[in-house]
């Protein structure tokens, strides 16, 4: 997932509460329920999404940066697994969809001139990247789009939050994990296929801005106005309990429904109405296309080499997958499935500036009163002034601390130097710590 800021601190969750339910579409999706379908059993299933993560995270995947030979490694793994599966390549060379683009270039000081250095941009070469693009047989009515991003960070880079010696980088919840699930439905949706056609989308460039998904939009292999809807799966694989967050249920005004009348698995789903975010569906939101992004939550392994195969839920990942496998076949008896624009995109708070921020990683799936903690960055002031993982933040200064919104607006009017005390929750006992902010 492509959250570009290095602290969480400004990362924000805009979580909104479901609509109400529809009785035709609970009727539609409980009729098409994938469980009693002949198709692998369970343990065989679970036991090829790890077969899937594992060697999409191996050492010879190096990271999967896009433009090196990691990428193409796992690009050539994935388009082997998804031949194997007896789907049709619609890409522009077969499966492979290349793009080419020009990193960020980084600030350089050249040698100084009368005793002043000169500042300027380094020279940077063209990248070339990959995406796979797979349909299923069907050739008549409007195209589905299930997708994940392959890439990952490499030896880390700039948005890597890793503090220490370069290291490798085998992003198995980000993005193996959605990977991994998409190779499964396709798997039993070629078994028991649905009437319209459907695209399987493994895109690259996502972590150096949503390039590749955006090349797609901008040069795509089927029309933009046949595709009726796009899920994307992004970081699926820890789930907590079962909660698991769904963005862009704004984005038509049906979603809703038929993802509660789906939710057969008594999932406790978090919806965002926003279609924007920090992954590969805002490509397709941006061409008026309705989406869904999955996101089992953030994590203190997140952009690190911390982020391993066998810390994945693998149960979870069985539960994500048959939620996406019912919705893709109760899409199929709706003869369509409108657009909406969501209003976050142009009457949303804006995001304060920050001058400071307090190193940790909240709990976006938290949804009570406060801000949760689910990670402390060493070193920074909220580490310093004792703030744990599990602490829920009720309090900073005289003013109470709601939601993330709350937390953000004292954020942005803080700065370097200042102290301030904040009310926190720990196991149930209220503490006040002080914190300095640097």
């Amino acid at each position: 997932m492509a959250f570009r800021l290095i602290d969480f601190d400004i990362r924000i969750s805009n979580v909104l509460l479901w609509g109400a339910v529809s009785s035709g579409l609970l009727s539609a999706c409980q009729s098409t329920d994938s469980d009693a379908r002949p198709n692998k059993s369970l343990l065989e299933v679970e036991a090829l999404l790890r077969e899937r993560v594992v060697r999409l995270t191996s050492q010879e995947m190096e990271g999967r940066e896009t433009g090196t030979p990691g990428e193409w490694a796992a690009a050539t793994f994935i388009d082997s697994s998804f031949q194997a599966l007896g789907l049709l390549p619609k890409g522009d060379s077969l499966a492979y969809q290349p793009f080419s683009f020009k990193p960020h270039p980084p600030m350089q000081v050249h040698e100084p001139e009368e005793g002043i250095a000169q500042m300027g941009m380094a020279l940077v070469q063209e990248t070339r990247g990959y995406n796979l693009l797979y349909a299923t047989p069907a050739v008549s009515g409007k195209w589905g789009v299930i997708a994940a991003h392959y890439d990952h960070l490499g030896m880390g880079g700039d948005a890597s939050l890793h503090r220490g010696e370069p290291a490798p980088h085998p992003g198995a919840d980000d993005n193996a994990s959605g990977v991994a699930v998409i190779l499964a439905l396709a798997e039993g949706l070629m078994v028991e296929p649905v009437g319209h056609p459907l695209l399987f989308a493994a895109f690259s460039g996502e972590e150096k801005g949503l390039i590749g998904s955006n090349y797609f939009c901008e040069n795509p292999t089927v029309r933009l106005d046949s595709i009726r809807y796009m899920i994307n799966l992004d970081m699926v694989g820890r789930m907590h309990g079962d909660s698991l967050a769904v963005y862009g249920t704004g984005t038509s005004p049906r979603w809703q429904a038929l993802l509660d009348s789906c939710n057969t698995e008594g999932l406790i789903l978090v919806p965002s109405t926003d279609g924007v975010g920090p992954s590969d569906h805002t490509s397709f939101y941006l061409e008026n296309i309705p989406v869904l992004h999955f996101f089992t939550g953030q994590h203190a392994d997140y952009h690190k080499p911390t982020d391993t195969e066998e810390k994945l839920n693998y149960a979870g990942m069985m539960k994500v997958h048959a939620l996406v496998d019912r919705l893709v076949r109760a899409l199929e008896q709706e003869k369509e499935w409108p657009f909406v624009a969501t209003q976050d995109t142009t009457q949303k708070k804006k995001s304060p500036s920050f001058k400071v921020t307090l190193g940790v990683i909240p709990d976006y799936m938290y949804g009570e009163t406060g801000v949760k903690i689910d990670g402390v960055t060493a070193g920074r002031p909220a580490a310093k002034a004792g703030i744990q993982r599990g602490d829920i933040i009720l309090k900073m200064g005289d003013t109470a601390i709601k939601d993330l919104y709350d937390y953000m607006e004292i954020l942005g009017i803080l700065e370097p130097g200042m102290t301030t005390e904040m009310e926190i929750e720990r196991n149930g006992t209220t503490m006040v710590v002080k914190v300095t902010w640097d």
